[in-house]
C-alpha cells in the first residue's frame, strides 16, 4: 500500500486534500478507473472540474497513465514508482474483463517495442487483452 502524501511529494506535487482523496481511491482499487468511477467513489467531496485538473496533474507528473477503452474513454491506473514527468512509459499489457468490466495493468507481462517502418515515430501505445479476470473465471461467468 502506498503512503499517499509521500507518493505525491516524490512526484513533486503539493499535498492537498483533493489530491490525497483521489490518490487514495487509486490506492484502494486494484484496477483502472474512469473519471465517472472516481467521481462516484468520491461522492460529493469534489466537483467535476477539480477532479479533471487533479487527474491532468497526475498524468503530467507520472502518477497515473491513461488506458483508452474501445470508445476512446480514458481509464486511469497508477504508474510504477519509476514513472516521472520526463519518463512515462508503460510496456506492459492491460487486461479488461468482459464480464465485470474492470481493467487491470499486468506488469509481469512486458511487451517488446514495436519496430515501425521508416518515417513513423511512436509517442504512445497500449496493448489491451480482453477475457475473464480470475474473480469472474472462478464464478463461472
Amino acid at each position: 500500500m502506498i503512503v499517499v502524501s509521500q507518493f505525491l511529494r516524490n512526484h513533486g506535487l503539493r499535498v492537498t486534500p483533493s489530491r490525497q482523496a483521489v490518490l487514495q481511491v487509486f490506492a484502494t482499487h486494484g484496477y483502472a478507473l474512469s473519471h465517472a468511477d472516481i467521481e462516484r467513489l468520491l461522492g460529493n467531496r469534489q466537483d467535476r472540474v477539480t477532479l479533471y485538473r487533479t487527474l491532468r496533474s497526475f498524468l503530467d507528473n507520472g502518477l497515473i497513465h491513461a488506458i483508452p477503452d474501445e470508445r476512446g474513454t480514458p481509464y486511469y491506473a497508477l504508474c510504477q514508482d519509476s514513472c516521472t514527468r520526463e519518463v512515462h512509459q508503460h510496456e506492459h499489457l492491460h487486461f479488461r474483463c468482459r464480464h465485470c468490466g474492470h481493467t487491470a495493468c499486468i506488469e509481469s507481462v512486458v511487451i517488446a517495442p514495436v519496430a515501425l517502418p521508416a518515417g513513423y515515430a511512436s509517442e504512445t501505445w497500449s496493448v489491451l487483452v480482453e477475457g475473464l479476470c480470475p474473480k469472474c473465471s472462478q464464478k463461472g461467468a
